[in-house]
This record gives structure tokens, C-alpha cells and sequence, in this order.
């Protein structure tokens, strides 16, 4: 016989049952969930964005065919510095960073286990690497903010810029287009929110026209690929390429380690008041550097490195530091192209750039550098030192000094900006060049995606799904 008073705890225990599991489905409504696996996936689940903190961060990386990118690493062998024919094996090392440089090769001048011989043509494998350990990857495209295309297109495209057969020259570009547009991610918003990066200047891949005088393929006047925007280390005119500092030799892993740099180079002896580290360009009537060598070489204020072919050794990261670490002011004009590798060399040792063109960085990296060019620079105009009307040591002279420790500061703030930490650390307190690359790019997207809201055509080359039916006809 069932004692009295258990039918009525038996309705107690059932009512504070369904209770609980109110409570539980309001929290689920409430919070939103992200879980990563072992393989740095990120599967997540969000009933409510509002407390998601990835919520506009989200990041889906395409999963493109092996040729476009670790086909080029496992066949370093075909990939060359340029017009140097070394191979590009040896760079790709410690996940794109290139070989160590171990500690009894410093002599005084780096610090710690954090410097690296990094090929400046690596940063797209720098970069990939650095974006699969973001924190906001997402296996759903439909919840991702901006898509990466992990495209090596700089090291591909390297194989080819000296052929004279131009479709060949251009293959690699078609097919990565052709491969993308047939995927569902790209149809959301024709592309306008897919970006890839090079480890090239932009205008490689913008040649205009289809004759052996122009250089370069003509991949970014794809259509198909003017919708998407493209990191690269010098950006070109066009709104759809974004400039993002040329990889360096320091890639620190933690804080620590940018603080004891920092702090290095504060207290840094300085012998030369300018220097200049490159090699004369005789063949470009357009380039000042054969004067700025003549004055620097005619001063006894400045420091010359000739990096002529069979001169000195610029692309070892030991010499070069050395030399900026021995020099108040670096002069910083045009090379092959606006930008240098140079110039964030010259940052990472406090050393304050001088600019001869704003297109050297003013124009150039505006996510990574202070809007307030005086702030952390010098600009002497190319027409000046053309016409032989300044000089450039009696310029740098009359800065007080005052002003020059306040530049030497912000140079040296600048720096966790300018680097790329190392993918297999964390910093907690700065944001790297990789971090305010991401922001600025989905910031950009973001953009695009409200003008398209609000039915408006933020056109840069906009390809619609006719044009993709006419040009990738099945045959």
C-alpha cells in the first residue's frame, strides 16, 4: 500500500524537474557557444550574438586545392629568389619564418631566440599560418564575417614573371577564380567578402595589357578577382588592395620579448646621424638614389651600405640591424617599386625614417602606421633633392632634439605594429601586423556588406553570375 504524502512529493520533484530545465533553455538562449578541436576547427553554436565575441570576427578559410598552395612548398626547389636563382627551400622553415638564427651569431645586436632569416616573398605563408590559429575560425561559412583564400599566388606567380608566354604567365590566376566561383561561399556576395595575400607587390598581378612589354599577369583585371581584396606587401591604386607591412626578422612569441627589444634599442648608442642601405638604380632616370648616395657618401654624418651585387650583405639580418641600430635617421626613397623592405627593418631598430615620396608609406600602410606623418617620420620631397635644392644632412641637423627623441619614441611604439609574431606563440598585450591586417580587412568587408544592404553598388569590378556562365564555359 503507497504511504501517503509520496504522490505529492513524486508532483513536487516533477514541477522542480521542468523548473531546471527552463533554467537551462533560457541560459542556451542566452549565451552562445564556440568549441575548438584538436585540429584548430571551430565548430559554434550562437542563439544569441549579443554576448558572442567573435560575433563580426568570424573567419571561414577556403579549402583550396593542394596545387595553390602546398604544392609550392613541397616543390620549393622550382621557386627562386628572383633574379637571384638560389631556391626558396631554406625560407620555408619554422612554418614560413625561415631559419633560426642562433644566439652565438648575434654579436650584441638581437636579443633572445626570436630572430629569424625570413624572405620577404614568405608572408603569405607567414600569413596562413597565422590564421589558422586565430581565434574566430569557423567551419560555417554562413556565420563567417570574411572568407580567406589561402592562396600562395605570390610564390606561384614567381615561377613565371620572366616567361615570355603570357597565358602561361596568367594560368594560375584563371584557375583559381574558375575554382572559386563554383563554390556556394562565393555566390553570398559574388566574392566581395573573400580576400587572400601576397607576399608580392599588387602590381604583379596588374598587367594591362596583353604585350611582352608589360610585366606581370593580369590576375587582379579578372573580374572575378576585382571583386575580392587582396593584402600585399605595397598596395596599388586600385580600392580593392590593402598594404600591409613586409615581413621582418623578429617574430616574437611572447610580450616579454618586445618589451626587452624595446627596451634595447631605447637605450641605444648612436654613432651616424642618417644611412642609407640599398644599391644605386642608373638605369632608372626617374630614381634619386644615385644622389642620395653621393650625399651621403660625401658626409661624414652618414653611413653607406652598398647592396650592389657583390656588395655587402643586406640580406643578412645581423648586418643590416646593426647598421639602423647605429643610426638616428635611415633615408628610405623608392626602389624597384614605392615601397622597401627597408622601412620596417629601419623601425624595428629606432631608427627614423625619411621619406622622399608618399608613396613609399604615407598612402601605403594606413591600418600600421600613425595617420600624423611628423609623428615618427621625416619627408624631404623628390623634386627637392632632384634640383639639388636641400641638403639632406643640414635638414636632419636643424630637427631639435627634443623633436628626434619624441620620433625615436613613437618609432619604437610602432613596433609590435610592424612585426608578425610567431604562429606557435601568443601575445596578450599588443596587436601585431597580422592582427591589425585582420581588423582592417573585416572592418572593410563589413563596409561593403552595409553598402550592399542599403541596395547601393560599392562597385570595383563587380562580376555578376552571367559573366561567370560566359567566361568559364564547359568545354
Amino acid at each position: 500500500m503507497e504511504k501517503p504524502g509520496r504522490s505529492y512529493n513524486n508532483h513536487n520533484q516533477l514541477w522542480f524537474a521542468i523548473l531546471i530545465s527552463f533554467i537551462l533553455l533560457l541560459l542556451c538562449f542566452h549565451y552562445s557557444y564556440t568549441f575548438r578541436s584538436p585540429n584548430n576547427n571551430v565548430f559554434t553554436f550562437s542563439l544569441n550574438n549579443n554576448t558572442d565575441s567573435c560575433n563580426g570576427r568570424y573567419v571561414y578559410i577556403q579549402n583550396l586545392p593542394f596545387r595553390f598552395n602546398q604544392f609550392l612548398l613541397q616543390n620549393c626547389h622550382i621557386l627562386t629568389r628572383g633574379t637571384d636563382k638560389s631556391n626558396m627551400c631554406p625560407y620555408m622553415k619554422n612554418l614560413g619564418l625561415g631559419p633560426e638564427i642562433k644566439n652565438q651569431n648575434f654579436n650584441g645586436v638581437l636579443l633572445s631566440n626570436t630572430w629569424y632569416a625570413t624572405n620577404q616573398f614568405l608572408l603569405e605563408v607567414i600569413f596562413h599560418n597565422k590564421m589558422k590559429n586565430y581565434e574566430c575560425l569557423t567551419n560555417d561559412s554562413s556565420l563567417a564575417s570574411a572568407i580567406f583564400v589561402p592562396s600562395y599566388i605570390g610564390l606561384d606567380i614567381s615561377r613565371f614573371l620572366w616567361v615570355s608566354n603570357l597565358t602561361v604567365r596568367d594560368s594560375s590566376g584563371f584557375e583559381l577564380v574558375e575554382w572559386l566561383v563554383k563554390k556556394p561561399e562565393w555566390k553570398r556576395m559574388w566574392g566581395r567578402d573573400h580576400f587572400l595575400v601576397s607576399g608580392r607587390i599588387s602590381w604583379d598581378f596588374r598587367r594591362q595589357f596583353d604585350d611582352l612589354a608589360y610585366w606581370g599577369s593580369k590576375f587582379r583585371f579578372l573580374p572575378e578577382s576585382m571583386n575580392m581584396s587582396m593584402l600585399a606587401v605595397e598596395a596599388s591604386s586600385w580600392n580593392n588592395d590593402y598594404a600591409i607591412p613586409y615581413p621582418t626578422s623578429f617574430h616574437p612569441s611572447m610580450d616579454g620579448e618586445i618589451y626587452q627589444w624595446q627596451s634595447k634599442i631605447r637605450h641605444q648608442k648612436r654613432e651616424f646621424l642618417f644611412t642609407f642601405t640599398g644599391a644605386p638604380r642608373p638605369e632608372n632616370e626617374e630614381s634619386i638614389r644615385g644622389k642620395i648616395i653621393e650625399q651621403c657618401r660625401g658626409s661624414s654624418f652618414c653611413k653607406f651600405i652598398d647592396c650592389s651585387y657583390g656588395g655587402e650583405k643586406c640580406d643578412d639580418p645581423v648586418n643590416v640591424m646593426k647598421v639602423f641600430e647605429n643610426s638616428v635617421f635611415s633615408l628610405q626613397p623608392s626602389g624597384d617599386s614605392y615601397t622597401r623592405r627597408s622601412i620596417f627593418d629601419s623601425i624595428l631598430a629606432g631608427c627614423i625614417p625619411v621619406f622622399f615620396h608618399p608613396g613609399t608609406a604615407y598612402s601605403q600602410y594606413k591600418w600600421h602606421l600613425p595617420k600624423t606623418r611628423t609623428k615618427y617620420s621625416v619627408y624631404i620631397p623628390v623634386k627637392d633633392v632632384k634640383e639639388w635644392n636641400v641638403d639632406i644632412e643640414k635638414v636632419l641637423l636643424r630637427i631639435p632634439e627634443k623633436d628626434v627623441i619624441a620620433m625615436r619614441e613613437e618609432v619604437i611604439k610602432l613596433i609590435p605594429k610592424i612585426v608578425y609574431a610567431d604562429p606557435r606563440g601568443k601575445l596578450d598585450n599588443f596587436e601585431d601586423a597580422f592582427d591589425l591586417a585582420l581588423k582592417g580587412i573585416l572592418e572593410r568587408i563589413e563596409n561593403v556588406r552595409e553598402t550592399m544592404r542599403k541596395g547601393k553598388d560599392p562597385s570595383v569590378g563587380f562580376a555578376d553570375e552571367d559573366h561567370y556562365k560566359y567566361t568559364f564555359s564547359d568545354n
